[in-house]
């Protein structure tokens, strides 16, 4: 998932990295009420590059020169993408431009820290300066030291633009970030920087306990889909329910449900061992940088996977394997007796369907992570072989009448997870 200039500059903010004095624009006419000095640069919000070149971006002098360049902006398309959101920004002086990324490398399987003494819209002139330093080892400020020497800073700008790849990697661990960049850091001749444009790659499958970064996508989302700014209140963020790991194997039997991605690849990696074959692995969100879901959002949760493993061909149990606090476990046995009710009742595993078409199940995130397995119509499987499924529940601290909820012939239930794997390989 890319952000948007804006949007990666409010994290950058956050940690401290130095941005100019802005203002989101998304109407030509918010400029009569610019709370910025003129003289002020106007950028088109896309994420193509090129905005330079291509006319999205423009420098103005006084109200009505904004006004009509944003207009103008606004019906200008960069390689097919037309800006809903222009940012206003003020001027900046600089004596030197340079460039500076962190990615993660996944041949390596590690992040690299990427700087160039040279920076801005000549890629040629950036590549050419381009040094790289492999984070092998723990990230330390050495590291970020050892880049701006390597690129060749002097003087003060060792110091400050250090400090500065320093934060970058705050952002980049703190936020599941694939990737940030900064080009051009201009440095004024005082030895000061200043982050003028950004770029911010987030790891899709980590959005579910990114909240703020959620946040920045519902608002932008809300003004395209309605074109106004009323609906983009910061406090309604959809929330991804739930998510596959990026794993799957066609010849497999077995479903798995888990609250963690550490843990779903374990609960995988154990079936495997055993002799198991798991087909598809979906991670259910329970909890957000500590909040933790209500009751409703965690059900959907459950409901939108369990959804989702059901629709693969050929699985025929499903393991949910949840760790957790006692609250979320309990919460997560009490969901599951809605969705399983006892001696086989079908009605709540059809209910199950439509409740993941509420709002809060996110239909866009299975769209972001296409099936690689060809699913069965859902319409043609009959409520028969849907209680044919067996059901293994492992969750830790879930008192007696929870689990006697959910308790029948089609499910198992236990604290252990060796029983749980043992239970799902010979469940008849």
């Amino acid at each position: 998932m890319d952000l948007l200039e804006y949007q990666a500059k409010v994290l950058f903010r956050e940690v401290g990295i130095p941005v100019l004095p802005s203002q989101q624009i998304d109407d030509p006419r918010d400029l009569k009420q610019l709370q910025l000095p003129y003289p002020i640069v106007l950028k088109s919000q896309v994420h193509a590059g090129g905005r330079g070149r291509a006319g999205g971006i423009r420098f103005v002098e006084n109200t009505i020169d904004a006004i009509a360049a944003a207009r103008t902006i606004f019906n200008l398309p960069i390689m097919d993408e037309y800006p809903q959101v222009l940012l206003a920004e003020a001027r900046y002086d600089t004596e030197k431009e340079c460039f500076l990324a962190i990615v993660f490398d996944y041949l390596l399987g590690c992040p690299v820290l990427l700087g160039s003494s040279q920076g801005g819209i000549q890629v040629e002139s950036v590549l050419e300066q381009m040094q790289k330093i492999v984070l092998e080892e723990a990230f330390s400020p050495f590291h970020a030291r050892k880049l701006t020497v390597a690129m060749g800073l002097q003087g003060k700008a060792i110091k400050s633009v250090s400090e500065i790849i320093v934060r970058m990697y705050r952002l980049f661990a703190t936020k599941d970030l694939n990737s940030i960049e900064i080009n051009p850091l201009g440095i004024n001749t005082a030895g000061d920087v200043m982050a003028l444009d950004g770029k911010i790659t987030i790891d899709d499958r980590a959005l579910g306990r990114q909240w703020e970064v959620l946040g920045l996508l519902d608002r932008l989302n809300k003004v395209e889909q309605n074109g106004d700014t009323e609906s983009s209140h910061p406090d309604v963020i959809s929330l991804p329910v739930a998510y596959p790991l990026e794993v799957y194997n066609a010849q497999g039997n077995i479903g798995i449900l888990s609250n963690s991605m550490g843990l779903g690849m374990l609960t995988w990696d154990l079936l495997h061992k055993e002799g198991g074959k798991p087909a598809c692995c979906w991670i259910m969100s329970s909890e957000s940088d500590g909040i933790l879901l209500d009751e409703e959002d965690l059900a959907d949760s459950l409901a939108y996977a369990l959804s989702q493993v059901q629709a693969v061909e050929g699985v025929d149990r499903i393991l949910i394997n949840c760790l957790s606090s006692a609250e979320i476990s309990t919460a997560v046995a009490k969901a599951i007796a809605d969705l399983i009710k006892p001696q086989g009742d079908t009605t709540a595993l059809a209910d199950s369907e439509d409740r993941a078409e509420r709002p809060t199940a996110l239909a866009w995130r299975s769209q972001r992570f296409p099936r690689k397995r060809t699913k069965a119509n859902k319409s043609s499987r009959s409520a028969s072989n849907r209680t044919e499924t067996k059901f293994i529940v492992r969750l830790i601290g879930v008192d007696g009448e929870a689990i006697s909820t959910i308790s029948h012939s089609t499910l198992y239930c236990t604290e252990d997870l060796t029983q749980a794997i043992q239970q799902t390989l010979s469940f008849k």
